[in-house]
This record gives C-alpha cells, structure tokens and sequence, in this order.
C-alpha cells in the first residue's frame, strides 16, 4: 500500500511508503483520502503525524502521469481534506518534500524537518506550476520575497533556510518523535494557512523576480505564469486563485516545453551502465591517480577528494606540482566560502591529497585518470609509465576530448586495461561524464567508470571511438557551420544572439572566447592530414589566432573585454570577415536570425543522426543528455534530438536537401535521417 495508518493512543501515524521517493500517484492519492476517512472514524484523536518510509517525505507527482488526462483524486482535493481536518496534522519530514510533497506539509498544522531535508516546489524546473495551492499557501506563509525566490526558480530550501524564513516550525534529529511530543493545546491553536490573510504586496520582489527569469530561465513560459500567480496571492482570494493556479497547471503540463523538460528528467535518470555490463564487478576505487594538475586534472582531483577517495596527482617538474596544489587548494577554498562544503572535509580533502613528480606513488592506486596535454605523443607516454607503475588489476582511464582512444591504448601491454573518461570543464561541477569504449576496454574497466560516475554524481554516457566522441563531435558541426555563415552573411555577434534568443547562454563566439581560441586551432591543425579537401575550410578563426586574438584570457577574440570586463563588438573582425570572403570570392548576403538558428541546428542534427546510425551513440536519449549537461543546449527544447523530433525527419530532410544545393560536403543528409522520413520514424525509436 502506497500509505499506510496506525494509531498509538491519541495519535494517528499516516505514512507515505511507495520508496524510494515516496512519488504522489493516484494510488496514494486515493491512500491520503481513505486515511482521512478513517481519521474520521477514530475518536479521541488530537494529532496525525504525516511522515515518509525510507529516505524521503515525499519527492513530488509522478510525472509519468503528465502524458494524459489528471486522474481522481486530484491533489488539490486532498490537500482541502488534511487542511479542514478536525484533528490537526504535523508533517514530520526528513529527505526531500518536494512539489506535492511540500505542498502536503503546507496543508498540515505545524511542519517539523530532520536537519537534513530540503522542502521546495520545483515544479518550473519541469515546465508547470505548482498545481495544488503551492503558489497561494507558501507566500502567506514565508512572505512574497522568499515565496518568489523559491517557486520562480524551483530552488528547494535546507531545512535551516526553511527554518529561517519559517517555512518549518522546528528542526529535530528525530521529527516523528518531536511531532508526538509537541504540546497539545499548542497544536489546537494553529491555523490553516488557507485561513491566512494573503501577504502583503512586494513590487519590488516581484519585478526582482521577474528579471532574474528572463535572464536565467530565457524562455521558458513557466516560471513568469509562477511570478503572476505569486503575485496573485496577494490580492486575490485564495479560492479564485487556487482555480487560475490549477488551470495554468493543467495547460502548462501539455504544453510542449513541459513535455520537453519531462524527456530530459526521465533521459537523465535513466543515464546508467548498459545490461551488457550488469555481471561485470567494477573496481573498488579507494584512490585514484590524476595525471596533470592544470585547470582539468585539479577539478577531477577535487570531484575525487569531494567523493572521499584520496588523490595522488602526478606532475613533471616541482614547478608543476606546486602549481597543481595551488589549483586544488583553490577550488577547496571556493567550496568552504560557498557553504559547499565545511571546515572538516576541506581538512580531510587537503590530508587526502598528494601532488609528486614519482610514478612509483601510483602504484597502489585502483584507477588513473590521465588529463594531460591533447597531444597522442604526451598520452602514449604517460601511460606507458602508468602501466609500468601500478598493479595489474588497476584500471587506466584517459580524458582525451577528441583523440583515438584505441591509439592510446595500443601502447599498453594489456588494452583492456583502457577506457576513456572525458569529464568537462569544470570537472568538479560540470554534471556530463562519457564514458568511450574502446576496442579492447574490458566490462570491468567500463563499470568500473559508471560506478565511479555515480560516486561522483556525475550523469554517464557511453559514447563509441571516433573523433570527439559524441558531444565534441557534434560541436565541431556546429562551429564549422556558424563559421560559415560568418563568412558568407553575419557577423560573429548576430551569430550568438541568435543561438542565446534560442535558448543558449552564450552563442559559440563567446564561448570560444571563454575556452581560448588556441584550442580550437590545435585541433583543426591536429585534423589538417585527414581534412575531407572537398570540404569547404573557412580560415577566419585561423587569422585570430595568428594576430593573437585568443580569447578573454588575453582581453581579445571575436569580442573585446576592455579591462577584463564585459565584451563589447569589434569591428576589426567584421573586417576580418570580409576581406577572407572577399578572398574566396564570396559575394556576402543578408540573413535572418531564424536562418541562422536553422542552419546551425540542422546542421547538428544531422552530425548526431550520423553518431546514432553509427552507433557512436546508444541512442537519441543519450545524445539529449550530451547536448543539454554538457554544452548549453537548451533544456527546455529536451535536447537535441527531441527537439529534432518536434520538426519531424521529414521537414529536416527538405531543409538539408534544399542546403545540400549550395553545398552538397557539408549539407549531405544523414543516412538515418532519410530512412527515418521514408518510413515516418522518430529519432527516439530509432
């Protein structure tokens, strides 16, 4: 039974136990109201715990749910039920209480948290609204300020916040003890917070609120329809605006961003190692090696240290070592200045942390991540040494962003030993980790990187041998593609606002700007022997580097920075521009932001249906959670090949056919995407 009740004295126990997150079906829907009919028949009761089984409250709806029609009972009749309640409910919660979850303990009397539980209506992160009096009941409450800042950005509160802002009466190592022992003429004086007048008005907040959306949640619908109703609260009786809270809930949870948002939740959770490698028994990772200390290797010790393995990171010289302390020291102390992590794990962090120049520290290390320089030369060599200090059993693991792991581990007596592990900047926050299989890697080298995802909280993809893997692979299109309509049409500036108003934080003229435009010149130097010759090239990103426009780091790319601030349009590289098109005897045209946004998003669909048919990629879910953890695409469109989907293989087909006539390299159509089209099959069956 999704709750269960029992009764100890005056007493009732209504606990929520459909583990492991206790999810708000229908089921326990009908199981809140069947307790509360028995409640009814219960004399001599004075209070009803609400508690949840194992580790959580209660996480939210089942949002499987979404895809049809609001099924009886609805929420909102619960919720009424436990708030009219003649015998008084305390929410006892510990874990998570989450959208319906917090909603339910704002309909009980008093709220208790374990110090550990965060309470919160996240509901925008999914493309609705709060939907059973969220919007109305937390703002008379907490106030309209604190409302607004957790239901416009669906942050959830830890319990000391919540207990702050008085979201939560007490904070208890034990809540379901001291919802018992809470005073009884205490309890009967509490009011429903629907009987509460509505909060006082706060323009201010509001329009705070308001501007932090459109700068950080960039088109999304649900968070401004959250503000409005918010707002709402008020000036507006609860009732009438429980019913505009409903119906905006309703229409939202159809609508195609929230259909989007639901893909990448549930592609994200289902982010884990295949069933092929389900018997092989990962390592044991007690500590780890990290090659390389700079920017890269110092943000995977850290995401290490963080998960409580100990660190030995590898360097050439002293000088390398004292630096790739300093990076790690200083990503320890952001961390304790944040609140991330306390005093106490930084310390134990700094004690599990070695930084040498001797291999023979490595050798009794369960795992070695290799971030050293992207040169195949560096890599052989590295792990030669690795190879030649640690034990058998170890398992090595490469971070290379585009090289042939195979190549790698062709130097290796033993093959299987290798598989590559390509973590992004920053790796100690960046959430995407794929995990390449090579030709030789072993099941227990590629669960033993899934395990080790998992310690890591990291969101795993299995990605194939090629160059760039999935994500960078697809990268690649993209750039090449906005580089040419560079040189053909726009200037690097339109290129960006087109792609952020798509719902990027940065088009790829910043970006590149932030990375360093070096990097992006070693690789293409690194691909000029294998470079297609009937492919077009467009030098312009080679000119900036050649007058040393590197990037922010420099104060120059595509954009300045003057005095390190903010960027401001150069004209020079429209000149730039111009002079190479004139070079290559282009004649330049207008173009319009939606052409632009088409063709760089067509032009990375049809790179990814070509690291699908190739098997690259395990399917067109893993190819979404690339795009959306790993390089900005917009979470709201469900990533790449969803939002593919909601144009249909076939209107992609025509557009790539269409640019296939100025260009028949570059715009070639996908294999997969014309057998998708003739058959009228979707990407995610594919």
């Amino acid at each position: 039974m999704p709750v269960t009740t029992r009764r100890d004295g005056a007493t009732a126990y209504v606990t929520l136990d459909f583990p492991p997150v206790n999810a708000i079906g229908r089921e326990t829907r009908q199981g809140l109201l069947d307790a509360l009919g028995w409640i009814a028949g219960e004399p001599g009761l004075e209070r009803v715990i609400l508690s949840g089984a194992g580790r959580a409250f209660a996480a939210g709806a089942d949002a499987r749910e979404f895809d049809g029609p609001a099924l009886e009972p609805h929420l909102p009749e619960v919720i009424a039920g436990i708030e009219a309640c003649a015998v008084p409910w305390i929410a006892a919660i510990h874990g998570p209480a989450l959208g319906g979850g917090c909603e339910l303990a704002l309909a009980c009397r008093y709220r208790i948290a374990a110090p550990g539980a965060q309470i919160g209506l996240p509901e925008v992160t999914l493309g609705v609204v709060p939907g059973a009096g969220g919007t109305q009941r937390l703002p008379r409450l907490v106030g309209l300020a604190s409302a607004l800042d957790m239901i416009a950005t669906g942050k959830p509160a830890p319990a000391a916040l919540a207990l702050e802002i008085g979201l939560v009466d007490e904070l208890a190592e034990d809540p379901l003890f001291a919802a018992a022992e809470i005073n009884h003429e205490r309890l009967s004086t509490r009011v429903a917070l629907g009987d509460l007048p509505g909060p006082d008005a706060d323009d201010a907040a509001v329009s705070a609120a308001q501007a932090q959306a459109e700068k950080r949640m960039r088109g999304q619908t649900a968070p401004l329809r959250a503000i409005d109703l918010v707002a709402a609260s008020a000036t507006t009786p609860l009732a009438e605006a429980q019913q505009a809270e409903r119906a905006a809930f309703l229409e939202l949870r159809q609508g195609a961003q929230a259909k989007a948002l639901r893909h990448i939740f549930f592609a994200e959770r289902a982010t884990k190692a295949p069933d092929g490698l389900k018997a092989a028994a990962p390592v044991d990772v007690k500590r780890a090696v990290v090659v390389g200390g700079g920017t890269m290797g110092a943000g995977i010790a850290y995401a290490l240290l963080n998960a409580g393995i100990a660190v030995t990171l590898l360097e050439t010289d002293a000088e390398g070592v004292a630096r790739a302390g300093a990076n790690v020291e200083r990503i320890i102390a952001a961390a304790l200045t944040r609140g991330l992590i306390d005093p106490a794990k930084a310390e134990a962090s700094r004690a599990a942390f070695t930084a040498t120049v001797d291999y023979g520290q490595a050798a009794d290390a369960d795992i070695a991540i290799e971030a050293a320089f992207e040169s195949m030369e560096v890599k052989q060599q590295v792990f030669g040494k690795l190879e030649a200090a640690m034990r058998p059993g170890a398992v090595l693991a490469t971070n290379t962003s585009y090289l042939d792991v195979n190549d790698i581990a062709a130097v290796l007596a033993d093959p299987t030993r290798l598989v590559g592990l390509h973590f992004f900047a920053p790796a100690h926050i960046m959430k995407l980790l794929e995990i390449v299989r090579g030709a030789a890697s072993s099941d227990t080298a590629l669960a033993t990187g899934f395990a080790l995802a998992r310690r890591l909280r990291k969101l795993p993809v299995l990605a194939g041998v090629c160059d760039g893997f999935i994500g960078n692979r697809i990268l690649a299109r993209y750039r090449e593609a906005a580089d040419t309509v560079m040189m053909d049409s726009a200037n690097p500036w339109e290129i960006d606002e087109a792609m952020v108003a798509f719902g990027y934080p940065m088009g790829p003229y910043e970006a590149q700007d932030l990375s360093g435009l070096d990097i992006a010149h070693a690789n293409r130097r690194r691909q000029d022997a294998t470079r297609d010759p009937a492919r077009r090239y467009i030098p312009i990103a080679d000119r900036m580097v050649e007058e040393g426009r590197l990037g922010k780091k420099v104060g120059v790319g595509w954009y300045r920075y003057p005095g390190g601030g903010g960027k401001v349009v150069d004209p020079l590289v429209e000149d730039l521009a111009r002079e190479e098109a004139h070079f290559a005897g282009v004649t330049r045209r207008d173009i319009s932001q939606d052409e632009i946004r088409e063709r760089l998003v067509l032009a990375m669909i049809n790179e990814a249906a070509a690291i699908l048919d190739e098997g690259i990629a395990q399917s067109a879910a893993d190819i979404d959670v690339v795009t959306v953890a790993g390089y900005g695409f917009p979470r709201w469109r469900g990533g790449l090949m969803h939002h593919a989907d909601t144009l249909g293989a076939s209107a992609i087909l025509a557009r790539l056919r269409s640019f296939a006539e100025e260009d028949p390299v570059a715009w070639k159509p996908a294999a997969l995407i014309e057998r998708l089209a003739a058959e009228g099959k979707s990407f995610a069956g594919a």
